[in-house]
């Protein structure tokens, strides 16, 4: 019997990288939207009127960043399980001391 890949670990496995992927993206999000207003902070009196609109739709963007840094944060905490569960039935399943 010949046995290849275990396809429940490599998806847990699969899960972690695409969670990791999507924290490391909102996270670049969010400290560029930091940046942004940073700079935006030294803007004169005038531009600062014409910015707060903005400023509006950037909130917007910083919480949905937010939230998809616990998405992802959640997708690699379950794949973790997924592989961990796998890893433990793969040896209850094949007695490899036999």
């Amino acid at each position: 019997m010949e046995i290849s890949g275990n396809t429940a670990f490599y998806a847990g496995l699969s899960t972690i990288q695409t969670g990791q992927n999507r924290v490391d993206q909102a996270a670049g999000q969010i400290a560029s939207t930091v940046i942004e207003r940073s700079q935006s902070s030294q803007s004169s009196e005038s531009q600062v009127d014409r910015l707060r609109s903005v400023d509006r739709s950037q909130e917007a963007d910083l919480a949905s960043n937010v939230v998809e840094m616990s998405q992802g944060k959640f997708q690699v905490e379950l794949g973790a399980k997924v592989a961990k569960a796998s890893d433990e039935m793969l040896g209850t399943l094949i007695d490899t001391y036999a």
